[in-house]
């Protein structure tokens, strides 16, 4: 049992009496689903597509096939960490719902806890069979995997990318598009932007006030970048060459000029520098899709761009040289996401696993998205549904297939603040190997020791 979960051993409970939500009533078979999310409050668009949508078809596709069943959702609207702690409490006293909506980040850690079985284990050999694997990329299922087994089906995703001013590429005699194929070559358009003149060439988030934004836009796709994973194979990685091989990057650009060290260090950077990108003074910014459809969307975005669509240019992150990446990849990227799993108590898995699926095919997604351009986990839907925004698509069908997720480990946020703090090392002026070396000695502390760890 991981640390985050264990203390909820001891602790006294007071549950309510529902039970597993799969229980039998006498005109037939309730099942429940849960999430964060209520009508009126938190993520009310999940629940009124759960309450209006989904359960309505459901009953009615049973009921077509001359079952009676009942479908049940139990809302919620609080803090995520008290959402996960009464899953976890649920599932420790063999209570809960059937179907369950967890963050993608919790998943090894509830499956480590015994919370949680693989989709297979829970529902039998059908789950293999599914029409939707085949729809969803190996790369995005690795959102509900953990030690090689589907423990759940990733929801919606994201995927990191570089965007870039094509007015500022212009004026420093870049190509448009743009498409660098190695770290030497985002380098060497920074210094052609520094010497146009470009106030900040290059945004790589850095630092601790950036928080994970800095390991999940910066730090662990250019570790991946470098062939890397940060946990592989039962151990974290350590001070290995391919994190000396990152942190060097990041030297190269703060030591140079490319970047503003004194943005990192700002506990509003991350807006600050979204807001100077809107205003033309970033060249090159590493940035999830979020960037480009909440943050410089032209009518609602945080900082608005009004010619967003024929100024912002965006490229594929490149290894750190051609096939240098995890997988011997040219690009990478990496994700993050909800899944939902299905409760290893239910008392009616194979109807839970119908209902599971049902909520990921392509009808149950495409409703979810009310008309709405955003990418989901399945590429028949992408295919459908974004073709109005060239980006969005750009990220389904090329960052997709290639990116990789955090590793779903109760430690895992301490560890990406040993990464954080590496990176503000060298933005100070610290040099590679003290940089990597304080890393080191703070992750062996974190995970038990340097056996954990792959150096």
């Amino acid at each position: 049992m991981r640390p985050a979960l264990a203390v909820l051993a001891g602790a006294v409970l007071a549950l309510a009496a529902c039970g597993t939500g799969g229980g039998s009533q006498d005109d037939g078979v309730t099942l429940t689903i849960t999430s964060n999310a209520i009508s009126g409050g938190k993520n009310a668009e999940t629940a009124d597509w759960t309450a209006k949508w989904v359960i309505p078809k459901f009953e009615a596709a049973q009921k077509a096939k001359g079952r009676t069943v009942h479908v049940r959702f139990q809302p919620s609207g609080v803090d995520d960490e008290q959402y996960k702690t009464k899953i976890a409490l649920d599932l420790k006293s063999r209570a809960g719902a059937d179907v369950i909506d967890l963050d993608g980040i919790w998943v090894g850690e509830f499956a480590q806890a015994g919370y949680i079985k693989p989709l297979t284990d829970v529902a039998g050999a059908s789950v293999d069979s599914w029409e939707g694997w085949n729809q969803i990329p190996q790369a995005v299922q690795g959102l509900g995997t953990f030690d090689g087994k589907r423990y759940g089906l990733p929801q919606g995703t994201d995927g990191r990318v570089l965007f870039y001013n094509k007015d500022l590429f212009r004026k420093a005699g870049l190509p448009d598009p743009w498409q660098p194929k190695s770290w030497q070559e985002i380098v060497d358009a920074g210094t052609a932007l520094k010497k146009a003149g470009v106030q900040i060439p290059i945004q790589l988030d850095a630092g601790t006030a950036m928080g994970e934004a800095t390991t999940m836009q910066g730090v662990l796709p250019l570790l991946a970048g470098a062939g890397a994973e940060i946990y592989a194979g039962g151990k974290w990685t350590g001070a290995s060459q391919p994190l000396k091989d990152v942190l060097n990057l990041y030297r190269q650009i703060y030591t140079t000029g490319l970047g503003d060290p004194r943005l990192q260090q700002e506990a509003q950077g991350r807006d600050k520098s979204f807001a100077e990108f809107a205003q033309g003074k970033i060249g090159i910014l590493a940035e999830s899709d979020y960037f480009w459809r909440s943050v410089v969307e032209p009518k609602a975005g945080v900082a608005p761009m009004q010619n967003r669509d024929a100024v912002v240019g965006y490229a594929l992150i490149p290894a750190e040289r051609p096939g240098a990446g995890i997988r011997g990849q040219d690009f990478v990227s990496m994700s993050g996401g909800a899944v939902r799993v299905l409760n290893p108590n239910s008392k009616n898995p194979g109807l839970a696993w119908e209902l599971l699926s049902f909520m990921h095919s392509a009808e149950a997604t495409t409703s979810q998205l009310a008309g709405a351009a955003r990418i989901t986990s399945r590429k028949d839907v992408n295919d459908t549904v974004l073709g109005v925004d060239p980006m969005l698509k750009f990220v389904s069908d090329k960052v997709l297939p290639i990116t990789a997720y955090r590793p779903p480990l109760a430690v895992y946020p301490q560890v990406s603040v040993a990464l954080q703090e590496a990176t503000a090392a060298i933005v100070s002026g610290r040099s590679v190997e003290e940089a990597a070396a304080g890393y080191q000695s703070k992750v062996e502390s974190l995970v038990g020791g340097a056996a954990h760890v792959a150096g």
